[in-house]
């Protein structure tokens, strides 16, 4: 076993990790950071990590941001939270009205939840009660992406498709319709995201044109499926499932969790197939990082399903305690504020564009990388076994994970997904600061096969 600290061995005692097998702590023990400032996270021992997956994609503009840390502080300073049934503040109502300005034309009301599964089980609940409100009472199912995911309580669980995640609690989750979708580092049509037809949607359509009268609505996430190994593919994949959810009658719900926000370039990623959808899912980046809250947004046609006499029954009860909370709708605020007046998706493009200049200039010619894919400041690299046949390393070997404890002990988080290291880190890095996160996974691959020949 792996020599603690005090901290580390208290942490072990009282606290069960998330996705994670406790047991590897024995050998990699929870490291107990002390502060962050921008790019960087100290552990108790001094060192410094790159937080190249911005702490699970939620952090934008660097940890401790001096102006976000202001507005926490007064807002705190008048209003930590009131109960927001029947009571409301000026926060909610400023980020209701920033947040439309911004989103997809046709989403006008919103909805607070606190994480991205818990927005995924409200978008599917408002669908099934619109339509049996509605009177198309046999729409009672959904579909959704094969390897998609959507989050871990037992609804989003029900539209995800990670086994790692799901095959444990199939006998509690009423399953979606899952659907062949995008893959395109193995197309079967030989084709290239960037400049496919999206042919392969017809699996999609057959199975709408199928199922329609039965399924409320479709869940995807729209352009990158990220647990599924930041798959990346073409906006006219969504094009064509906007359009046909349409003509028959079926609601779309677009999962921007994670790739809202500017991640993918635009501010959402709905933007570059110039769609909107029915129901849009937003968290993650939503408050720059700070807090934990999501929002779901919808349609005035949706909403007005629910807009009755309360003796009707329509009214749509979810709910939870921290909904609508004062601190996290001003950091929300805050975070729209800093897109507009610094300009983010400028950073963001020149900055993506660097990123994916010196990724393939660093991996092009590398034996095991398969294939570097980017979109926006989102990047991954597949690590293969075999380059020609695109043959993976075997699930048992942790490829990914052994190359991720490899870069920690150079000073850099990179999460593995699979045998998938990808990049997602804040706004606020640097193009030396690229050039320096590029290096050490480089180095920390040439380690691990170093290690794996030997």
């Amino acid at each position: 076993m792996t020599k603690m600290s005090d901290l580390q061995k208290k942490d072990l005692e009282y606290i069960f990790h998330p996705c994670s097998q406790m047991k590897d702590y024995e050998d990699l023990p929870p490291i107990v950071i002390t502060e962050g400032k921008g790019l960087y996270l100290k552990d108790e021992f001094g060192n410094t990590y790159m937080d190249c997956v911005s702490s699970w994609w939620v952090n934008l503009f660097g940890h401790s941001n001096d102006r976000i840390n202001k507005v926490l502080y007064d807002q705190a300073k008048s209003l930590e939270h009131v109960i927001f049934a029947n009571f409301t503040h000026k926060p909610a109502i400023e980020l209701g009205e920033l947040l439309t300005e911004v989103v997809p034309k046709g989403l006008t009301k919103l909805f607070f939840t606190d994480n991205g599964a818990s927005s995924i089980e409200v978008s599917l609940k408002l669908s099934f009660q619109y339509y049996q409100q509605a009177g198309f009472t046999k729409k009672k199912k959904f579909i959704s992406l094969a390897n998609g995911y959507h989050g871990e309580t037992i609804g989003a669980l029900a539209v995800g498709d990670v086994d790692i995640f799901t095959e444990t609690y199939r006998p509690l989750i009423k399953e979606s319709i899952k659907v062949q979708g995008p893959n395109c580092f193995n197309c079967p049509y030989k084709l290239n995201f960037e400049n496919c037809d999206a042919e392969c949607f017809i699996h999609m359509e057959k199975a709408l044109e199928t199922h329609h009268e039965e399924v409320a609505a479709v869940v995807v996430e729209p352009l990158v499926q990220g647990v599924a190994g930041m798959r990346i593919y073409s906006p006219k994949y969504l094009i064509k499932l906007r359009e046909l959810t349409k003509k028959l009658n079926v609601h779309f719900i677009a999962d921007e969790i994670a790739v809202g926000f500017g991640r993918t370039g635009k501010m959402f990623a709905c933007e570059h197939a110039g769609i909107s959808p029915d129901i849009m899912c937003i968290g993650k980046g939503l408050t720059s990082g700070y807090f934990p809250m999501s929002i779901v947004l919808m349609t005035e046609d949706i909403y007005k399903a629910f807009y009755a006499d309360y003796f009707e029954g329509k009214s749509f009860l979810h709910s939870h305690s921290y909904s609508g909370n004062p601190l996290g709708c001003r950091l929300a605020v805050e975070t729209l504020k800093i897109f507009k007046e610094e300009n983010i998706l400028q950073t963001i493009e020149k900055k993506g564009n660097y990123l994916r200049n010196k990724a393939i200039q660093l991996f092009k010619d590398h034996p095991n990388i398969g294939e570097y894919r980017q979109i926006g400041l989102i990047g991954a690299f597949e690590f293969v076994k075999n380059k020609e046949t695109k043959e993976l390393f075997p699930a048992t070997d942790r490829v990914g994970y052994e190359i991720y404890k490899i870069a920690l002990k150079k000073g850099a988080l990179l999460r593995p997904l699979g045998n998938v290291i990808y990049f997602m880190p804040p706004y606020v890095i640097t193009e030396e600061e690229i050039d320096k996160m590029l290096e050490i996974c480089k180095e920390s691959v040439e380690e691990y096969l170093d290690q794996r020949n030997k």
